[in-house]
């Protein structure tokens, strides 16, 4: 008979330790405390408050998995998470800026770029002094975003020349430093593609057009022009034509990541629609003594804490990756999966809080309208829900084929 002996002394492996919760505590707090208030305005007028970055820096929630030595906080893609679960329930839009800027620009340049690159770029980013983007999808591409870019970068003594266009570039408008993908070989396709760090200042760079948007308003979204653009060759990034390596090593990384911001906004959604049916009274009684209400209120729950498990779940799988190990295999499933249900649950906690707060959550003014506009990118972005569901299928037939 097996021995079940201090069972109960030992940690909860499926819940957070004393430190992530500080971790995701110190998040709220700050982003409760310093961007909530923000948030509206962003939302009504697509206004980019300018001195927030740098207020983020200083609270040190940047650089979250960047070695201390280069201005980082030296913690793990958990811990990464977690500031955004937690800027997320406060300001969705300033979250996404912020995994914009945090992982998919300055992860990707400590993992991929040398040291050099890495002392140059790093500090600023890390402290929230340069904005980053990241510069991948073009106008045409949509989820065939390697196969059909036209963006191209050719030799020039000591520089690359980038000629085209991205489009629906998160911080694109705002950005300092930005990572940008272009073809240096048309002839090997996809494989073809190189990485470069383009700063905004650099002759042939600019920003056609900023976007206006459904959801996560204030969260500054752009298309950029490259007009015989001249990058310095030492801004080059993971080697010629590994551009492709580059992409694949912070993918799994990138869908990690979507799933805290799909978290944030589903609990803030359902704490507002608690108190809501605590407060609003119809027939004499708070709407929450309905059972209609209730029903709605006990799915909302259930939807919120699975998407917490699959959530931190994935976090801590995807926290070991090593350069090259992603894109692939069980991990590449399993990001793919976890940004896929928390999309979708997201998106029917939110439906369930608008039905809560009835003609309340259809004025555009509200905060609950607000969070439920933000819904459909998370479907879209880093890969549609078609896209992901093309890789669980692919990944589980080879599996089954081994």
């Amino acid at each position: 008979m097996q021995d079940f002996t201090g069972l109960n002394e030992k940690p909860n492996l499926f819940d957070l330790d004393a430190d992530q919760q500080m971790i995701l505590d110190n998040a709220d707090r700050f982003a409760r405390n310093e961007l909530y208030a923000l948030s509206e305005r962003m939302d009504n007028e697509e206004w980019w408050p300018e001195d927030a970055f740098p207020k983020i820096g200083d609270n040190g929630l940047f650089g979250i998995t960047i070695p201390e030595e280069y201005g980082g906080a030296g913690l793990d893609l958990v811990a990464a998470g977690l500031v955004l679960q937690g800027m997320a329930r406060w300001n969705h839009a300033m979250a996404l800026a912020w995994v914009a800027h945090d992982n998919l620009c300055a992860n990707n340049i400590y993992r991929n770029g040398n040291d050099e690159q890495r002392k140059k770029y790093l500090p600023d980013l890390c402290s929230g002094r340069k904005i980053g983007a990241l510069g991948l999808t073009e106008p045409g591409a949509g989820s065939d975003a390697l196969g059909s870019m036209r963006t191209t970068a050719r030799r020039d003594g000591d520089h690359y020349v980038l000629n085209g266009s991205k489009i629906y570039i998160t911080n694109g408008p705002v950005a300092d430093v930005l990572l940008v993908y272009a073809k240096t070989d048309r002839d090997k396709g996809a494989h073809g593609i190189s990485a470069f760090i383009v700063e905004k200042e650099m002759k042939g760079f600019k920003v056609a057009q900023k976007l206006k948007k459904m959801g996560y308003r204030g969260s500054q979204t752009g298309e950029l022009l490259f007009e015989d653009c001249r990058v310095p060759a030492e801004n080059l990034v993971g080697g010629e034509n590994r551009g492709v390596a580059v992409v694949m090593s912070g993918l799994d990384l990138e869908r990690a990541m979507i799933s805290p911001l799909c978290l944030g906004i589903a609990e803030r959604a359902l704490e507002l629609s608690v108190d809501y049916a605590k407060t609003r009274k119809q027939f004499g009684k708070p709407i929450g003594s309905f059972q209609m209400v209730q029903s709605m209120l006990a799915d909302m729950y259930v939807q919120v804490e699975t998407i917490r498990a699959f959530t931190y779940r994935v976090l801590a799988a995807a926290a070991p990756l090593e350069i090259g190990e992603g894109g692939r295999g069980d991990i590449h499933m399993l990001t793919a999966a976890s940004v896929m249900y928390a999309a979708e649950a997201t998106h029917k906690v939110l439906d369930l809080a608008v039905q809560v707060h009835g003609g309340t959550g259809y004025i555009w003014e509200s905060e609950i309208n607000r969070l439920f506009r933000s819904t459909k990118l998370m479907e879209i972005g880093a890969g549609t829900t078609e896209v992901r569901k093309m890789i669980i299928s692919g990944e589980l037939l080879k599996g089954m084929e081994r």
